[in-house]
C-alpha cells in the first residue's frame, strides 16, 4: 500500500500576498501539494500561480488540477512543464485532462468535440509530451498533432521524467490513464451535455468505484497497476457528530444517490475526525486509494484528518 497524501485545490486570489500566504497555510497543515485547476473563468492561470506557490513553501508538491489539452499545443504543454519543474526545484506533477465544459470551448471559438474525438486528441498529446520530457527527438504524425524533430531543452530536473497524471471519470480517459499516467485522477463526475445538464454522479457509488478501478486494472496490469498511485477529487468534508443526517442533508443537493450511498463513497468525507480516518484506512485497504485532493474551502476541516494519516 502506497502512503496517504493529501493536496488541496486553490482556485484564486486577489494578491500575490493572499495567494502565498495560502500557499504556506496549505503547507503548514500538513498537505503535500497544492493544485490548480484550469477553466477559463475566475481562475489564476496554473503555471505561474504553481511557481508561486513553490516559492512561498519548502517541499509541497505542485500540480495542475488538470489542464484542459485542447487549449494548448502539447510542445507548449512540455515546454512549460520543463521550466515550471525547474523554477520549481522538482516538485511539478503535470496534471492533464480531455476538457469537460462546452460553455468555455464556445467562448473562445473552438470546438466542442465528442468525448471520444478529446480523448483521442489527449492520447496523442500525451505520446508528445512524454517523449519531449523524456529528452526524445520526436517525430510525430497523427490526426490531431504533427511534430518534426523537436525536442526539448532545458530539460525538467526530475529525471527521467517528471510525474503526470491524467484525471477523469469516463471509461475511455480512464484507460488512457491506466497505460500512460503516473497517477490516475478518479474525479467520479461526468458533466453530460457539456455542463448543460446535471452531472453524472453514479460513479460516487461503491459499484462506480469499482468499475474504475477494476479497468485501470485490467488495462495496466498487474505489475503497472501495484505501482500507480490512485488520487480521489473529495467534493465535500462533513465533520460532525451526526453523521446520518449530514448525509440526509446532502441529498437536497444531490438528489441522484441515498444517504448510505454518500456515506460508503470515497468522493465525500463525512463524520467525526475518528470515522474518517477509519474510512480512509479502509478503502486504502479495500481500493488501494491512498492520495486525495479536497477542495480549499474544506481544508481547515480536514487538517485534523492529515494530522494523523498523512506520511502513513
Amino acid at each position: 500500500m502506497q502512503p496517504f497524501r493529501f493536496g488541496v485545490s486553490i482556485w484564486s486570489a486577489r494578491s500575490r500576498t493572499e495567494w502565498t500566504d495560502k500557499a504556506r497555510k496549505v503547507e503548514d497543515l500538513g498537505y503535500s501539494s497544492i493544485g490548480v485547476p484550469d477553466h477559463l473563468t475566475d481562475l489564476m492561470s496554473p503555471m505561474p500561480a504553481l511557481v508561486s506557490a513553490a516559492n512561498a513553501t519548502k517541499q509541497l508538491r505542485v500540480w495542475t488540477n488538470v489542464l484542459n489539452n485542447d487549449l494548448r499545443h502539447p510542445v507548449l504543454v512540455a515546454r512549460e512543464a520543463a521550466t515550471v519543474d525547474i523554477l520549481t526545484d522538482g516538485r511539478f506533477v503535470l496534471g492533464l485532462g480531455a476538457g469537460s465544459i462546452k460553455s468555455e470551448y464556445d467562448q473562445i471559438g473552438a470546438t466542442f468535440d465528442t468525448g471520444g474525438t478529446r480523448v483521442k486528441r489527449l492520447a496523442e498529446a500525451v505520446t508528445i509530451i512524454k517523449g519531449l520530457l523524456a529528452g526524445e527527438a520526436v517525430m510525430f504524425a497523427g490526426r490531431h498533432y504533427r511534430v518534426t524533430g523537436h525536442t526539448l531543452e532545458p530539460r525538467p530536473v526530475q529525471q527521467p521524467r517528471l510525474p503526470i497524471l491524467i484525471g477523469g471519470n469516463g471509461r475511455r480517459l480512464l484507460t488512457l490513464a491506466a497505460r500512460e499516467a503516473d497517477i490516475v485522477g478518479l474525479s467520479g463526475i461526468t458533466f453530460r451535455q457539456g455542463g448543460a445538464a446535471p452531472p453524472d454522479l453514479s460513479a460516487w457509488r461503491v459499484s462506480g468505484v469499482e468499475e474504475r478501478l477494476r479497468l485501470v486494472r485490467e488495462v495496466a496490469g498487474d505489475d503497472r497497476y501495484a505501482k500507480l498511485e490512485l488520487n480521489v477529487l473529495v467534493q465535500r468534508v462533513v465533520v460532525t457528530d451526526d453523521r446520518r443526517g449530514a448525509a440526509e442533508a446532502l441529498t437536497g443537493r444531490w438528489p441522484q444517490l441515498t444517504p448510505d450511498e454518500f456515506l460508503q463513497s470515497p468522493h465525500l468525507l463525512i463524520g467525526t475526525v475518528d470515522q474518517i480516518v477509519e474510512d480512509l484506512l479502509e478503502r486504502r485497504q479495500r481500493w488501494g486509494l491512498s492520495s486525495y485532493t479536497i477542495f480549499e474551502s474544506y481544508m481547515d476541516a480536514c487538517a485534523p484528518v492529515i494530522a494523523r494519516l498523512a506520511g502513513l
